[in-house]
């Protein structure tokens, strides 16, 4: 009795296998790529005849891209496709007017109790403009004003509700693809249909909370960051997906971007399904130069939907606020050429006194992060002494390997100002030098001392060095240098330098 206990148990779950495994191969796979394009593979049955077959499969997205159709059995069967059409003009009232165009049709003017009141229209211009001849956004052309004659009257704009007798035979009532297909080798299979479309796109979206920390050492002031990761879908593809299976690719892939109507695309919002935060919801790993990360478990993405979910967490981030004055304003200046700067004796000489607010950490397994973080946008927030949260500054990364360091432009801080000035100039043409001193003064209205790091860009020949500076200075490039100082609570810090010029 045992025996046949287990043998019926075997049985019971291997047909479960089995119909899980016919489950997972009839559901869709997307790959979604953060370009506003996506892959689609499809499983559909086929049941092919000696001959020429006839094959149409409805609801494809629809922004495909024909050329990118690839129609194929896994098995490895044979199929000679001698044609294949894509239909992308579902049958809409507006279609419908066109196809009437010449005709006489009923249009409901009124109702009386549960009788309608008619009246009898020609469609002299039906009105009808397809998506493909426009941009969305752009006014319409003047022929999309439909036409109708009523007793001999012709009048701008329908009457009334149009009735249509029927629809006609060609009609569609969503995207379709249609193939003429041979076959030496007839018979039922399931056919995987692989295609192209834009109207899908992807984003991360990273949330921190940042915590004060005590004052570091000389690098600044620490803080600690508890991250969360989304995972942002949209799709504005045409089509709902039901119970796909999703891979998100981050990179940057070599796609043409062609004018099309795939490419004009709106954006929706809506709140995503709840997830399981005890097992992982994403995975990431590396594929050829870029990085796959795949839901774990299957989601219905509808048409018009945005969905989230999680795909990261970490606590315990270490992170060093930075402050950072460039106090020369040569964001004003426009376009100078190299000798316009040697030229111009007032070039730079403009202050801006904002102090730049950074916030910087490693993406580091010793850091409790150390995953490639996918391009996106970064919300910092810090807890107020009342426990509420407050947005504090949100910034863009790019794609971020693991172990990079990441550096977030976050705002201005209000305590802390700086000040620039020009206190020398002299320049001998006929010899090809200059010199030129500037004093950079940095005030702290905090009630604690702040590290700033004070930018200052040479950039009035190549060849310089730096005949006197009050400070020791940093080499950042060819052109920059930074000087590190610290100013005490409610003090000043200045920076006096000189720098020599040849050319």
């Amino acid at each position: 009795m045992r025996k046949l206990l287990l043998f019926l148990f075997a049985l019971s779950s291997l047909g479960s296998a089995q119909e899980k495994a016919v489950e997972e191969n009839y559901q869709p796979a997307l790959t979604i790529y953060n370009q506003n394009f996506f892959v689609a593979r499809e499983r559909f049955s086929l049941d092919l005849k000696p001959g020429i077959n006839r094959v149409e499969y409805a609801g494809i997205a629809a922004h495909l891209e024909p050329d990118s159709v690839i129609l194929r059995d896994p098995a490895g069967r044979a199929l000679q496709i001698l044609e294949q059409n894509y239909r992308n003009d579902p049958i809409s009232q507006e279609l419908l007017l066109s196809l009437y165009e010449g005709k006489s049709i009923a249009f409901v003017i009124g109702q009386n109790g549960e009788k309608f009141q008619t009246v009898s229209g020609k469609i002299v211009r039906s009105g009808y403009v397809s998506s493909s001849t426009y941009a969305p956004g752009y006014p319409q052309p003047a022929y999309s004003q439909p036409i109708i004659e009523v007793n001999g009257v012709l009048r701008f704009g329908l009457p009334g509700l149009p009735l249509f007798p029927a629809l006609t035979g060609d009609s569609i009532l969503k995207p379709t693809l249609n193939w003429l297909l041979e076959t030496n080798n007839p018979g039922k299979f399931d056919a995987e249909l692989s295609y192209v479309s834009g109207g899908m796109s992807w984003q991360a979206d990273y949330n921190l909370v940042l915590t004060d920390q005590p004052r570091g050492q000389a690098n600044g002031k620490t803080d600690v960051l508890d991250l969360v990761g989304w995972i942002t879908m949209r799709n504005q593809s045409g089509k709902t997906f039901d119970n796909a299976r999703i891979k998100l690719l981050a990179g940057d892939v070599s796609k043409i971007q062609e004018g099309s109507i795939a490419n004009r695309l709106y954006a929706a919002k809506s709140m995503a399904m709840e997830v399981d935060a005890a097992a992982p919801v994403v995975r990431e790993k590396s594929f050829d130069e870029f990085h796959l990360y795949t839901l774990e478990r299957p989601t219905t993405l509808h048409d018009q939907e945005t969905k989230q979910v999680e795909f990261v967490r970490a606590t315990g981030i270490r992170a060093q606020r930075i402050y950072a004055y460039d106090g020369a304003n040569l964001a004003q200046q426009g376009y100078y050429s190299p000798d316009q700067v040697r030229q111009d004796a007032n070039y730079g000489t403009q202050s801006n006194g904002k102090v730049w607010v950074m916030e910087e950490f490693k993406n580091s397994d010793t850091n409790h992060l150390g995953i490639p973080l996918p391009k996106g946008k970064l919300r910092f927030y810090r807890s107020d002494t009342d426990g509420h949260l407050e947005f504090v500054g949100e910034n863009t990364i790019d794609h971020t390997p693991k172990d990079e360091t990441i550096r977030v432009y976050t705002g201005n801080a209000f305590d802390v100002v700086g000040e620039r000035k020009r206190t020398n100039f002299h320049v001998e043409s006929n010899q090809h030098w200059m010199d030129e001193s500037f004093e950079i003064r940095v005030r702290n209205h905090k009630k604690e001392a702040v590290n700033v790091r004070v930018v200052e860009h040479l950039y009035r020949a190549i060849n310089w060095k730096l005949a006197d500076q009050s400070q020791q200075s940093r080499k950042m490039d060819a052109q920059t240098v930074e000087f590190p100082v610290s100013v005490a609570a409610d003090g000043e810090a200045v920076v006096t330098y000189t720098v020599h010029y040849s050319w």
